[in-house]
């Protein structure tokens, strides 16, 4: 039996409308061209679907089996229908998110929580379980977005900038350093470094300061979260380099102080690497637009 989906469309017709000359209707076809249909569907199965002498028309045993079907099977293809046509014009789509900065994610949820209001049919996660893989994650499709600092020249993929930042020196106010203008790499040669735990090439106080002038810190201490590395600060348990932004709050409160790195400062430039054939969808036009305006936000606090 060779069923097809207006075989469905049909019998879900015929049973809610009570009548074929009302289901042609609905359907946009004749009505001889419906009972033609119908009756070819009964060949094919060989029993009657319809309780010919009733009024208004009713299913018969066979015909309500089949119309369970089309009640199952219907629904899911005119969703699959939509999610295409969202796919095609861009409304829908995935966007999983590979973070290579750790700092990041204080930053990312709040440009997350505008975007799926705007977005709702965009299914939206974030893989930190990528961090060290995520340029080759983005390549072979398993993310689509990568937020990295450091961009690559890689076929198919493009850096589009997202905003500049300068990492900046912390350390309780109390701090011997905190006297001082500015951070050279040669200070930390008797400091703890607290940072994130990441590797040190991810780590901008290492890859733009303390590997290029060869200075090693007298130990370094990890913690995952932000608040716990200011915590550690404070209490005069080390000093920490972090993103200006995220230090934001740090500064107008007396327990702490933010310094540059060096006499002249350093800046780094934050990107979102996207497959070039994907930078123009809407919705990744849209969350890179949020993410520079969140950006400007923390900037100027």
């Amino acid at each position: 039996m060779h069923i097809e989906f207006r075989h469905l469309r049909t019998i879900k017709a015929i049973h809610e409308a009570g009548g074929l000359a009302r289901a042609a209707e609905q359907l946009h076809i004749t009505q001889s061209a419906l009972s033609h249909q119908v009756k070819g569907l009964e060949d094919q199965a060989g029993v009657e679907l319809f309780v010919r002498r009733s009024k208004p028309l009713k299913l018969s045993a066979a015909g309500l089996r089949l119309l369970r079907l089309a009640e199952q099977v219907l629904p899911q293809v005119e969703a699959l229908q939509a999610e295409f046509t969202g796919l095609r014009d861009g409304s829908s789509g995935r966007l999983h998110i590979a973070i290579e900065c750790h700092a990041c994610f204080e930053w990312l949820f709040p440009v997350l929580e505008m975007f799926r209001k705007s977005w709702p049919d965009v299914d939206v996660d974030i893989r930190p379980g990528l961090a060290f893989d995520a340029l080759p994650a983005l390549l072979k499709e398993e993310v689509d977005l990568v937020v990295s600092s450091d961009p690559e020249d890689l076929p198919g993929v493009e850096f589009v900038e997202l905003f500049d930042y300068a990492p900046v020196f912390v350390a309780a106010s109390t701090h011997p350093l905190a006297q001082k203008p500015w951070i050279d790499a040669a200070d930390f040669r008797d400091q703890t470094l607290i940072t994130y735990p990441v590797e040190r090439t991810r780590l901008d106080v290492f890859s733009q300061l303390l590997i290029p002038a060869k200075v090693e810190p007298a130990a370094v201490r990890q913690a995952e979260l932000t608040a716990v590395i200011l915590l550690l600060v404070a209490s005069n348990r080390g000093v920490s380099v972090l993103p200006d932004w995220v230090v934001r709050e740090v500064k107008y409160s007396s327990d702490y102080v933010t310094r540059p790195l060096t006499e002249q400062g350093l800046t780094r430039r934050l990107y979102a690497a996207v497959r070039s054939d994907e930078r123009d969808k809407p919705y990744m036009r849209k969350l890179i637009d949020l993410a520079r305006i969140e950006a400007r936000k923390l900037q100027a606090v």
